[in-house]
């Protein structure tokens, strides 16, 4: 791990900035528009338009790339970012902002290809894994020390708009000028859904139902606080509870995803969130039950989204993993755009409990439908079970790659040790006495 950040620090370091950006830019949002009167139902549309413009440029952003190159590209829509930051307080309006999230989460979407593909460019075989650790925790820090930056100054102002601004232009400066342009990557071409559907039911579904519970706690808990009456200095807490509890599960529900049937885990890990859930939702008067529900939800459920990948591996040749993945983050990005809206609507006919209605309703169902797919299909043999890696739903498609690329290399290495294994017994027992 030490060599990855002596070897890549300026990168990790400008992908620490951006995510405080990117992480003050979505909370700041949900509170202003409190202060300015906006509906939980017109908040939901603006918080969802930025995981529309994410797709969108999921698919784009290689092409662009390929024709200008990776450093025009991350400099371009780095700029976009920080002027539309400044523009939210400038025009007050929901169909202005619907617009603007639009463009930042298109630009936040094309910096992140941009900037994985160098880390990707920049490791070896040996520090891959190491690397994608590295970059899970940077991801994961930016968006909880974001949180603290909200009770700096007064929200209604325009200063808090500026930080996040200066902080994505800042991070411009260690990453452009420490790393070398890389080659043009090619995209991977997605599954078509039917075939996907077919290698995994289970991988499909959850990593749809997955996409409204990442979209809800990316886009939609700084809405819920406000509308539950959370004041400034206890929103950022609710808020990064939920980063907190994904950074510390991560690894022992990764640890636990190798040693046991993994349906088993991910129904019980839905079920657990989905209670807490409900517990956020009867007890949400209480603001330590809130921090334990944001927390248990948060751990249980954005490692999910790592283990479905996993799992829908398991029956999968090699060849089509990477595939396979960007069928799946497509399935879970058209959710994300989805499931905002939906727990607005839920959120202005029920108030804010109709937030962790939705989100129990999400998470009840991949726990029920785990269960029911333990019926149709055996467990893979442990043999056969592919690497977990360790990817954050925050993530773009090149990193989700990336970590496909890594858990290929892994089982290769694998069944070649194992071979070796197996050649060197069949040779001491020739080489014995007969």
């Amino acid at each position: 791990m030490l060599t990855v950040i002596r070897t890549s620090w300026p990168l990790l370091l400008g992908m620490l900035l951006l995510m405080l950006g990117n992480g003050l830019q979505g909370t700041l949002l949900g509170v202003r528009g409190s202060n300015l009167g906006f509906s939980a139902v017109q908040m939901s549309i603006v918080m969802s338009a930025y995981f529309a413009g994410f797709l969108v440029a999921s698919r784009v952003t290689p092409n662009m790339i390929r024709r200008v190159g990776h450093v025009r590209v991350f400099a371009a829509l780095g700029s976009l970012v920080s002027a539309a930051l400044l523009l939210f307080p400038t025009f007050q309006d929901p169909i202005a902002w619907i617009f603007g999230r639009v463009v930042i989460g298109f630009c936040f979407c094309g910096v992140y290809v941009t900037a994985e593909s160098w880390l990707n460019n920049s490791t070896t075989n040996e520090t891959r894994g190491q690397s994608l650790s590295a970059y899970m925790i940077v991801q994961m820090l930016g968006i909880i020390i974001a949180q603290g930056l909200l009770v700096v100054p007064d929200p209604s102002g325009y200063l808090l708009f500026v930080i996040p601004s200066v902080l994505v232009s800042i991070s411009f400066a260690p990453i452009l000028l420490s790393i070398s342009p890389t080659p043009a990557f090619e995209g991977t071409k997605p599954m078509t859904l039917k075939e996907l559907f077919s290698a995994s039911p289970l991988g499909c579904v959850g990593m749809f139902l997955m996409g409204g519970v990442f979209a809800a706690q990316f886009g939609m808990a700084a809405v819920y606080a406000t509308e539950a009456g959370l004041s400034i200095a206890q929103i950022p807490l609710f808020t990064a509870a939920f980063y907190v509890g994904a950074l510390i599960f991560q690894y022992p529900v990764g640890w636990l995803s190798d040693r046991f049937d993994r349906r088993v885990l991910i129904a019980l890990s839905a079920l657990i969130a989905g209670l807490a859930s409900l517990m956020g939702m009867s007890l949400g008067g209480n603001f330590q039950v809130l921090l334990a529900a944001a927390f248990l939800i948060g751990g249980l459920s954005n490692p999910l989204y790592s283990l479905l990948i996993a799992y829908t591996n398991d029956f999968l040749q090699h060849d089509d993993m990477a595939s396979a993945s960007a069928g799946l983050l497509f399935v879970n990005g058209v959710s994300a755009i989805a499931g905002p809206i939906i727990i607005g609507y839920a959120m202005q006919m029920m108030g804010p409990p109709g937030y962790f209605l939705l989100l129990a309703v999400f998470l009840f169902a991949l726990a029920g439908y785990a269960i029911y797919r333990m019926t149709q299909r055996a467990a893979p043999s442990s043999d056969d079970i592919s690497a977990y890696q360790r990817v954050m739903p925050t993530a773009s498609p090149v990193s989700v790659e990336y970590a496909q690329e890594w858990a290929i290399e892994t089982a290769e290495a694998e069944a070649e040790a194992q071979a070796a294994e197996e050649a060197g017994d069949m040779t001491a027992d020739t080489a014995g006495p007969h």
